[in-house]
């Protein structure tokens, strides 16, 4: 069985620590390692791979991961499956805090340890990538292009299923403003909704998002300040609606709070980022909208 191992990267030091963990490899495995220089995207540098790969099998790692000591001998157990399976998904492990409660940001990461076809490692045979054409370039982000791909790959009579081989996945240092910078996201969502119509979420196995509670916030927000310029009978319209933002707000912030570590830091962090999300997510959204009006 030949393999190609495809490895997207940014040049990140935790490069290094994967290629160390992978070791040398033994004959009919190659190591394709894509640097993106350019930072076209994840789904861009997999195709690159691919692409240039001879492999019977395509196995996609992150670069942030660490594959267990016998990952590669497990790899193969996980590839021995009949013709109809196109594709073939590692497990992820995060490790946990010592001493206390996740973060937000940790808890994101942990969440892969739940997701559905993720590329940290996914396994595909060659033959599905040529069929569905591999990954949709128009996702620049690692988000939601590895579960559209095995959407297209399913659809085109593929099998899909989990393995037993196993990837660390550490967390990785961020900045206390990730959960906003992570609202661009919401644009590759209007993407698979203009792809896939309103039940995309359901095609592609994606659990439901707070997206329209948001709405209702950031709607009560502007209906807040807008009924400000009203004559002085109608200014209780701009009370409640303020208080119905103050009160979705602090609803969103306190289910971030409650499960975390719930130091001063993270609960300041918790609640201006919580004023922030829902207009921010929003406005990505009708920015994808927008933009991706006339997909095909």
């Amino acid at each position: 069985m030949n393999v190609s191992i495809v490895v997207p990267t940014l040049g990140r030091a935790s490069l290094r620590t994967l290629l160390d963990a992978l070791g040398p490899l033994p004959g009919g495995a190659e190591l394709i390692v894509v640097e993106d220089r350019q930072r076209r995207g994840p789904a861009t540098a997999r195709n690159a791979g691919w692409r240039r790969a001879s492999g019977d099998w395509v196995v996609f790692l992150d670069d942030d991961v660490v594959p267990e000591p016998q990952w590669y001998r497990r790899l193969q157990a996980d590839l021995d499956v009949d013709r109809t399976v196109g594709g073939v998904q590692g497990r992820v492990r995060v490790p946990r805090p010592a001493g206390r409660r996740p973060t937000d940001w940790e808890r994101v990461t942990i969440g892969l340890e739940h997701g559905a076809w993720l590329t940290a490692d996914m396994a595909y045979r060659r033959a599905a990538l040529e069929a569905t054409g591999g990954f949709d370039e128009r996702f620049p982000r690692a988000f939601r292009e590895d579960a559209e791909l095995a959407h297209r790959v399913r659809r085109a009579g593929w099998r899909l299923r989990p393995g037993a081989r196993t990837v660390t996945h550490p967390v990785r240092p961020e900045s206390r403003w990730v959960s906003l910078r992570s609202q661009r996201g919401n644009a590759d969502d209007a993407l698979l909704r203009r792809l896939y119509g309103p039940h995309w979420r359901r095609w592609l196995g994606i659990p439901p998002g707070r997206r329209p509670r948001h709405a209702l916030v950031t709607a009560a927000a502007l209906g807040a300040l807008g009924a400000l310029a009203l004559p002085g009978r109608w200014r209780w319209l701009s009370a409640a609606l303020g208080l119905a933002w103050a009160g979705g707000t602090a609803e969103f912030a306190a289910a971030r709070i409650a499960p975390g570590p719930r130091t001063p830091a993270e609960v300041a962090t918790m609640a201006l980022t919580s004023v922030l999300i829902p207009p921010l997510a929003i406005g990505h959204w009708l920015a994808g909208r927008w933009r991706w009006r006339a997909a095909a």
